[in-house]
């Protein structure tokens, strides 16, 4: 009985430690060193929240750029992605299918080598990036959505520049464009 109740003490005493104490310490100074990403890194226009810049975001009208495809349409509660294997006929026509749309939405020649990215979704369903050849890609149908002028065309492709991010931690991953971003970036461009 002794050991029960020794055992009970330090399971109640690991509790309020691990369970309260930590947590309430990590959550205070992420509020004070990292206020945004602590509290998801959301957008805030016109006092609205409109979205968050770790989830992408589905676009389907020609006037903005194209995010990467969604296995669950970009709904963050259940994310996760198609998991079929690669050699899944169901795949290979959603490849081909998602393909064929990318060449014809931007007009681009057939033999274009269409970035992965654009091709298949990714793991989580959510992700908000895509490569800066991809977002290149789209720059001219989105010109010529938005009646753009050679200015206007300049500013767009200026703005896939500044908003291309490095590598994490300049070694972890490739170059990326955070889609939703740069599309509230194109609505700015007069």
């Amino acid at each position: 009985m002794k050991t029960f109740i020794i055992a009970l003490k330090l399971f109640l005493v690991l509790t309020v430690i691990t369970g309260v104490i930590y947590p309430l310490v990590v959550t205070m100074f992420a509020q004070m060193i990292f206020p945004s990403k602590a509290n998801g890194s959301l957008v805030v226009r016109d006092n609205r929240i409109i979205g968050s810049e770790l989830i992408g975001q589905q676009f389907d009208s020609a006037i903005y750029f194209t995010p990467r495809p969604s296995a669950v349409s970009y709904n963050p509660l259940p994310s996760g992605g198609s998991n079929y294997p690669v050699n899944s006929k169901k795949l290979v026509e959603q490849v081909c299918l998602r393909k064929a749309q990318f060449i014809s939405m931007n007009h681009l020649d057939s033999n274009v080598i269409v970035p992965a990215e654009m091709l298949f979704a990714s793991g989580s369903g959510l992700d908000p990036h895509i490569s800066p050849e991809s977002a290149l890609m789209q720059v001219d149908r989105i010109a010529k959505a938005r009646n753009f002028n050679p200015n206007q065309k300049q500013q767009l492709l200026q703005c896939v520049n500044d908003f291309t991010e490095a590598p994490q931690f300049l070694i972890l991953g490739d170059k990326r464009v955070n889609v939703f971003l740069l599309n509230l970036a194109t609505d700015n461009i007069r």
